[in-house]
């Protein structure tokens, strides 16, 4: 399901097979290979063109790859120093462009100047239970009308998100629950 320890491989795209050095950092669980495929497969008719935010990045794989399919720019967060530099490195060795980086926490990060992007990736650690407080904040503008969600948790746990966020698919690998949501429009067109 995951590469060797410390590496990651691109699924697909222009950067398919490339691979991505990730740091032994506690707590760092980068999402397995057959999920970011099912993934990126449920978003392939979306992904092209899209811009993308990458909350909680981590390894940043997720991210990495929606550029290497198409997406037009990804924004990714990550406070912790080591996994900021690594996600800094794999982007600059594969010489990935439109990535922007932050090194604020998610929370801090969403405290900010809001702008809309049309897919977030929404995995944050899983002991600190930040899933429905970034999930309102995200809803401060940070969202496009139609955007597509993808959440990350422990397995037979559902977090509490805004109803406006509709369960679009779902499935589950070893101790992980994924799942992808569409924002449903706030004003339909008449």
């Amino acid at each position: 399901m995951r590469g060797a320890p410390g590496r990651l491989r691109v699924i697909g795209g222009s950067l398919r097979n490339s691979r991505l050095d990730v740091p032994d950092l506690p707590g760092l669980r980068p999402t397995p290979e057959r999920v970011r495929e099912t993934l990126f497969n449920w978003l392939a008719p979306v992904i092209g063109g899209a811009s993308g935010l990458d909350l909680c990045a981590g390894s940043g794989a997720l991210g990495i790859e929606a550029l290497s399919r198409g997406a037009a720019s990804v924004q990714f967060v990550e406070p912790q120093p080591r996994a900021l530099q690594a996600l800094r490195d794999n982007l600059a060795r594969l010489n990935v462009p439109h990535a922007q980086l932050s090194g604020a926490d998610a929370a801090s990060f969403l405290s900010g100047p809001p702008r809309p992007f049309d897919v977030v990736w929404l995995d944050p650690p899983f002991d600190a239970d930040l899933w429905g407080a970034l999930a309102r904040q995200l809803e401060g503008g940070w969202l496009s009308p139609s955007a597509w969600l993808y959440v990350e948790s422990p397995r037979g746990q559902v977090p509490e998100l805004p109803p406006q966020w509709l369960l679009h698919r779902e499935g589950q690998a070893g101790e992980v629950r994924h799942a992808l949501y569409r924002r449903a429009r706030t004003h339909p067109l008449s």
